[in-house]
């Protein structure tokens, strides 16, 4: 299994507009951040997970050719605001993209693209097939087992994901005990690790590397990262054995 991370900022990206800070004025490449997204990769199976505001030049910069499905984490915009752009994947292949989602997320789905489930349908609107999931029924795609993770982001339930040895949690501030042990034992582990300063609803890089230490896992990466951690090769150069700064267009083989 191929992990390639599309993006790993926070929900402005990074450079933040208008700001003139070390990290968004960095001329390091590792130091510029979409919003936050990953694609899974089988033999079987082409996957993306969230489809932010930046798909559509994430698919062409990382030449995704073909999608079988989209797994939504939440349905906050900076996660589901792509999903427009899956119109030319309906036109190469001549069928919906199958889109996985909680009931929750879905309703934000609705109210963002009315047109797609609007009853007056014209050519050219994205075309999807809604699958309903949960976090507690494991559910499959093109073969692989996905187990859903559930999280907190504040008061709202965001999902997390394991397909195989890899684990992926965004946008969280709590993990329950009975729900972090799914995630452990995984080959790679990626968590959310905003910034410093206590957040409302994400994890600090000190609370996540806890987390991390509490999971049990091979490898850590953390993501939707914002200028206010840090240039990327300091804060790597600081981080415990077994845990990384992920970087858009970093790539896991498990």
């Amino acid at each position: 299994m191929k992990v390639t991370f599309l993006g790993t900022g926070t929900s402005q990206g990074i450079p933040f507009i208008g700001c003139q800070c070390s990290v968004c004025t960095s001329i390091d490449k590792k130091d510029n951040r979409l919003r936050s997204s990953v694609w899974v990769e089988t033999p079987e199976a082409s996957i993306i997970i969230d489809s932010g505001p930046d798909f559509r030049y994430q698919m062409l910069r990382a030449k995704v050719r073909k999608i079988d499905a989209i797994i939504f984490t939440h349905g906050h915009k900076d996660h589901i605001a792509g999903l427009d752009d899956i119109r030319p994947y309906n036109f190469h292949d001549n069928k919906p993209i199958e889109v996985y989602a909680t009931e929750e997320t879905q309703q934000a789905l609705r109210r963002e693209y009315q047109y797609i489930f609007s009853n007056i349908t014209y050519p050219g609107i994205p075309q999807i097939s809604l699958n309903t999931i949960n976090a507690s029924d494991t559910f499959t795609v093109k073969g692989l087992d996905i187990q859903p993770i559930s999280v907190l982001h504040y008061k709202m339930e965001v999902l997390g994901f394991r397909i195989g040895n890899f684990s992926y949690i965004t946008d969280a501030n709590y993990i329950a005990p009975k729900e972090l042990l799914k995630v452990k034992g995984s080959e790679a582990f990626v968590v959310n690790a905003l910034r410093h300063e206590p957040h409302i609803s994400h994890y600090t890089l000190k609370e996540a590397i806890e987390v991390a230490k509490t999971a049990e896992v091979k490898e850590t990466y953390f993501t939707h990262i914002s200028h206010q951690l840090g240039l990327h090769a300091d804060v790597e150069s600081r981080l415990p054995d077994g845990m990384h700064l992920s970087y858009d267009g970093l790539t896991l083989h498990l």
